[in-house]
């Protein structure tokens, strides 16, 4: 389908987080030094699951696709947003900007899925050790991360369907850094009360009720570690927390723009921001301050250790995390 066919618009001018050049220049500064940590710390976590082979388990190979993803995740946004700060008049073309919208939602759908896998995997763990091996092994972990990338796909192309069809004949001002579905559908030359109510369904809702089953398991699994020893329930305890945190700074901001009417309200850009920008930096560290394998992976991948690559592992008593 031809965009051009449907829209008297071919760009948006992208508003961004301020016209005040002091404050583009300071957000330059600031932004840059983020998005260089994102991917410092993400591309790190990946090469040293990659390349010790104790981290050669369920758990740390989600946790290193999750690192991929956030650097993607980031990478979507924050490169044109810096170069549109040192821009007068940032435009992006109606084709750029659904190929933005696409990339985002399908990276973030993915995401979604994947913390729900780790989740599950978690799960497995704790109620299960003895079968853990059995139930999450190589392929099914696989298969998981298959249906996560489909059930991301699926996410996005609907949001980029329901989109491509809308009539935009101005105004081409888009009240934000990067293209999203909220912004674009206030900008359409129609009646949009049916397709708002399909996208809050389909972004919001959706995500709103993961987020909900997701904080019922965890607060299950902690339930569960009741009846652990000492030592194996403050591992337990530490991964289990490590990813609360990062479900909490994903899906909050996620509910707060998608599960609500798309009406203008004055957190959205900061918001926006926590979830594009910081979120994706700081998981890292969440994931891997308290993690004593992780930190002594990476002092032996600065040393410059050279290892062997061995089979992936999937003792449970390994794969519940050592933190």
């Amino acid at each position: 389908m031809n965009p051009a066919n449907h829209s008297q618009v071919t760009g948006f001018v992208l508003l961004g987080l301020s016209q005040v050049w002091e404050l583009r220049f300071l957000f330059l500064i600031v932004f840059s030094v983020v998005y260089l940590l994102t991917v410092t710390g993400n591309l790190l976590i990946v090469a040293i699951v990659t390349s010790d082979p104790r981290l050669h388990t369920t758990m740390y190979f989600l946790l290193g696709n999750l690192s991929f993803l956030d650097f993607c995740y980031s990478t979507i946004t924050a490169p044109r947003m810096l170069v549109d700060l040192l821009s007068g008049h940032p435009i992006i073309s109606f084709g750029s900007c659904l190929t933005q919208l696409f990339s985002f939602h399908f990276i973030g759908g993915i995401k979604i899925f994947l913390l729900t896998v780790m989740a599950y995997d978690r799960y497995v763990a704790i109620s299960q050790p003895l079968r853990y091996a059995l139930i999450m092994n190589r392929t099914v972990c696989g298969l998981l991360m298959v249906a996560s990338w489909v059930g991301g796909f699926i996410h996005s192309i609907v949001q980029v369907g329901l989109t491509v069809q809308l009539p935009f004949c101005g105004p081409d001002k888009l009240d934000n850094f990067y293209c999203d579905v909220p912004q674009l559908i206030k900008l359409a030359c129609t009646d949009t009360f049916v397709l708002e109510l399909l996208m809050v369904s389909n972004n919001g809702l959706v995500t709103l009720m993961c987020f909900l089953v997701l904080l019922g398991s965890y607060t299950a699994l902690l339930f569960m570690l009741r009846g652990h020893s000492r030592e194996g329930r403050s591992k337990a305890l530490s991964t289990c927390a490590s990813h609360i945190a990062v479900v909490t700074l994903i899906f909050v901001p996620c509910v707060y723009i998608y599960a609500r009417p798309f009406r203008t309200f004055p957190m959205d850009k900061a918001v926006s921001v926590l979830y594009t920008m910081v979120t994706p930096m700081v998981n890292p560290a969440i994931y891997t301050l308290r993690n004593k394998e992780v930190i002594m992976a990476m002092k032996k991948l600065w040393r410059g250790k050279r290892t062997f690559w061995v089979p992936w592992n999937t003792d449970p008593q390994i794969s519940r995390g050592r933190a």
